[in-house]
């Protein structure tokens, strides 16, 4: 039986999703990828096969997949042509080397046409073309993390205490990144699934009004949500100093580590209930309940949304 492939250990959700493959998987059948060597080396140290992979070069990816059966693409930072340009080298030089399955993180509703998010262009090309070459998958449909908006609320209760933003009324069932790992890690390690489409929704749907009046009453602030038009949500991240895309410059330890392109479109996409998925696949891939909004504002220390730029060239 050939390996299981964990591609981004270096990242954030990658290396979440590594943490939880070692719980369930013998580190025999692993192989980890990553651009940062020296991020794999907690890995090498703990026995596990490490390689060196850039997905923005061809050049000795087909050799880095050799041995594996599946391999987890977990989805890159930075949006638009770049990030299909890596996906596909990653895809190509994964059939070559006889990889039989791709599990890839996705975006809730990123086959919608109507779904305005930025964000969710990249998805559609990525998932579009593995199904092009024949491949077995896993589609891993994330809702947005709660750890982005808990560090959002946070950010209001320094400046203001009002969370102004335009997605409105729309419903999201937000989740913790750290279950989007172990999403990641369990359909990895499946043998269940095949041509699969799962939303890996959190426990419940609920506007953004109804996830800050969860933080108020967790924490003991006073945030309120207000509602302001794109063109204003625009102009809050202006501001910030947040750049329109992912090619601009990130103010080092921002509080807002995503485009504002991708915020204020992933914002109204969530107006127009475009994110309102809302499923139990997380439980049938992983048999655990998915953490709540609540535990995690009596968690918040540990659920910050972090860096989220590529080191990468």
């Amino acid at each position: 039986m050939g390996k299981l492939l964990l591609t981004g250990v270096d990242g954030n959700l990658g290396g979440q999703a590594a943490k939880q493959l070692l719980k369930i998987a013998d580190k025999d059948q692993l192989i980890f990828c990553g651009y940062n060597q020296d991020a794999l080396r907690e890995f090498e140290n703990l026995g596990v096969e490490t390689r060196v992979t850039n997905f923005n070069v061809t050049e000795g990816l087909v050799k880095a997949f050799e041995g594996a059966d599946k391999l987890a693409l977990i989805s890159m930072p930075f949006v638009g042509k770049k990030r299909q340009a890596a996906h596909k080298n990653v895809i190509d030089a994964a059939k070559e080397a006889g990889v039989k399955q791709i599990i890839y993180t996705s975006l809730v509703n990123a086959a919608d046409e109507m779904n305005p998010s930025i964000e969710k262009i990249d998805h559609v090309y990525t998932e579009k073309y593995v199904e092009e070459q024949g491949l077995d998958y896993i589609f891993l449909r994330n809702s947005q993390y709660a750890e982005a908006m808990v560090t959002n609320y946070f950010t209001f209760v320094k400046i203001d205490g009002t969370m102004k933003n335009s997605q409105g009324d729309g419903k999201m069932a937000y989740i913790s990144r750290k279950d989007c790992a172990m999403a990641v890690a369990y359909a990895l390690a499946s043998k269940n699934y095949h041509q699969a489409v799962l939303n890996i929704n959190g426990s419940e749907l609920m506007t953004i009004s109804e996830f800050v009046s969860i933080g108020n009453r967790v924490t003991g602030n006073n945030v309120h949500y207000e509602y302001v038009t794109d063109e204003e949500n625009y102009a809050i991240f202006d501001a910030m100093g947040v750049p329109r895309t992912t090619d601009g410059v990130f103010q080092k330890g921002s509080e807002a580590p995503f485009s504002s392109e991708g915020m204020v479109t992933f914002a109204q996409a969530i107006r127009l209930d475009k994110m309102a998925e809302f499923t139990d696949d997380f439980y049938k891939l992983t048999g655990k309940k998915p953490m709540t909004v609540k535990y995690m504002f009596e968690h918040f220390d540990d659920f910050q949304i972090g860096e989220r730029h590529s080191q990468d060239v």
